[in-house]
């Protein structure tokens, strides 16, 4: 079955615009579909792991940094947030495959539940039948050492909070459908 609707906008457009840097990554490529291996079981997915990201060109002044993973074409009012990871320290540069589900963070950082409801990478689920989805990751370069944020908080909170301490952000919107 089809839920026919309009694309969504991406989320980063309905915001103030921001410096952007270079965010790539060895295992998700912009506009490409992704590999079951980031998709949740549900939808029929291998592994449900969080995929390997690298960023660069982040302005000096940053002092921290977030990661975030959306997609604005869930069948929803407000989308559906697969991962929210902050408090990241600026000396980050890297987030190896799995990272977000169960593997090593660096010190000081944690996840913030996903719709889901876990505190961890959650994977793509569109529905069967549904376009492509666009799963959004973004790096978001901090004026902040740390967001005043617990692990308790939405995700929406922390979209929240970026949108004062954002001082430049890197995207790139694989794809997905079931």
């Amino acid at each position: 079955m089809s839920l026919e609707r309009p694309q969504a906008p991406d989320p980063y457009d309905l915001l103030p615009p921001q410096p952007s840097f270079t965010l790539e990554s060895d295992e998700v490529q912009d506009g490409e579909l992704m590999d079951k291996s980031f998709v949740a079981p549900m939808a029929g997915g291998d592994a449900d792991h969080s995929p390997h990201l690298r960023w660069s060109g982040f302005p000096a002044e940053t002092k921290g940094f977030a990661v975030t993973c959306f997609d604005p074409d869930a069948p929803t009012h407000s989308g559906f947030w697969h991962w929210v990871l902050v408090n990241l320290p600026a000396s980050t540069t890297e987030l190896a495959s799995g990272a977000g589900s169960g593997g090593e963070l660096p010190e000081g950082a944690f996840h913030v539940r996903n719709d889901y409801g876990e505190k961890a990478w959650g994977g793509a689920a569109p529905p069967e039948g549904d376009p492509s989805h666009r799963y959004v990751f973004a790096v978001h370069a901090l004026d902040v050492d740390e967001l005043d944020v617990t692990e308790d908080v939405s995700p929406a909170f922390v979209g929240f909070n970026l949108a004062f301490h954002t001082i430049a952000r890197a995207v790139i919107r694989p794809l997905f459908s079931a």
